[in-house]
């Protein structure tokens, strides 16, 4: 039996325990804003937090969340109103909105590691996560204005 914490709700789950932690958020949770992008942890898609630091679900077994506290997106703020999502509809950066909020949930985590980071951090903090739109400079410009800097 796994037990985690999704989101401050205690779950248990007693399935395959190599199954993906995003299809276990997506098709038993109904939490579907983390997204299926590549399926090998290289998109950035399906972003969410373990523990308080960023992991792809996608890749990411079950067994290796026993005992963790995740967060998705629909559990960062009660009204959709965290800092980093209020600066994200300020900066206009979502296009499509498909990899949106694995790039928030990894803007998020670089944020409490970093509160003020420059733009070379907020690159290299964020590379692994691709927006197909390419809103990247509006993404960084969100960043820096979350953190309280210049856009």
């Amino acid at each position: 039996m796994i037990r985690l914490k999704v989101n401050d709700v205690e779950r248990t789950f007693d399935g395959d325990p190599q199954m993906p932690l995003l299809w276990y958020l997506r098709d038993e949770l109904g939490l579907t804003g983390a997204k299926y992008g590549c399926g090998m942890a290289l998109c950035g898609a399906c972003t969410v937090h373990r523990n308080g630091k960023a992991i792809r679900s996608c890749s990411t077994p079950m067994a290796d969340v026993d005992g963790a506290e995740i967060v998705t997106i629909e559990g960062l703020s009660k009204n959709g109103l965290h800092p980093v999502q209020k600066a994200w509809m300020e900066v206009n950066v979502p296009q499509c909105g498909y990899c949106q909020p694995g790039q928030i949930m990894q803007a998020v985590a670089l944020l409490r590691e970093n509160p003020h980071p420059t733009d070379e951090e907020i690159e290299r903090a964020m590379a692994g996560n691709i927006c197909r739109c390419g809103t990247y400079q509006r993404i960084r410009a969100a960043i820096k204005k979350a953190a309280g800097g210049s856009v």
